[in-house]
């Protein structure tokens, strides 16, 4: 199933609540969460105050993607604050294993994520345990950036792996994601499609949700 998780960072923080209805309005399922620190992404956005400012104006799904350098840190603050999904970057993780375990063990559902110049083969040893894989499609600190094609075949190499290994982790895509790219995403084997600049615009956030996910349920595979 292909599903919509609209990041915020790309939102009128001043009326958020109003723009995450309209994103939801539009179709999308997922709420994306982008965590900066400065530090490991040279970008500061936000924390577990967002993401406790966020649960009560929405029962969807909220997914924080942590770009941190001790996300092991911070866990237990974002399940507290009532974050359901967190991935984490296989760049930054000493102890990946233990990290996800940890993540699970807070009732949320682990994921991991590549930058583009990480290969897909470093994540072998812990696919059997994700629920999700992310694959960045730009250098993670901000928004608005140029997809990147080398995903595609991380994407299309995730998809291969996961029928091979007989798992059922789902394959979530983040940058550039957007009207002229998304198709080519799908096809690649992507469901999970984060998209903030393509999604948020002054009064049109329905409408672009609702034209983005148009274009990604075409590009599909029948049995989507």
């Amino acid at each position: 199933m292909i599903e919509l998780a609209f990041s915020i960072l790309a939102s009128d923080f001043a009326h958020l609540a109003d723009e995450v209805a309209a994103a939801e309005r539009g179709g999308g399922t997922i709420v994306h969460v982008d965590v900066m620190d400065g530090h490991f992404v040279p970008n500061i956005t936000f924390g577990p105050p967002m993401v406790k400012a966020l649960r009560p104006v929405t029962k969807l799904p909220l997914d924080c993607h942590l770009m941190i350098e001790n996300p092991d840190a911070f866990i237990p603050e974002f399940a507290e604050a009532g974050a359901d999904m967190i991935s984490v970057h296989q760049e930054v993780c000493r102890h990946l294993h233990r990290t996800l375990q940890q993540i699970q063990q807070h009732g949320m559902l682990p994921g991991v994520v590549i930058n583009p110049a990480t290969p897909v083969e470093t994540l072998i040893e812990v696919l059997p345990m994700v629920h999700y894989v992310l694959v960045m499609s730009v250098n993670p600190g901000f928004g608005g950036q140029q997809f990147l094609p080398l995903a595609l075949d991380k994407i299309a190499h995730l998809a291969e792996l996961r029928h091979e290994m007989g798992l059922n982790f789902r394959i979530e895509v983040d940058g550039g994601v957007a009207h002229d790219t998304v198709a080519q995403v799908v096809e690649a084997g992507a469901e999970m499609l984060v998209a903030g600049s393509a999604v948020f615009g002054p009064g049109r956030t329905e409408h672009n949700a609702q034209q983005l996910l148009k274009l990604a349920r075409a590009a599909a595979p029948a049995q989507d």
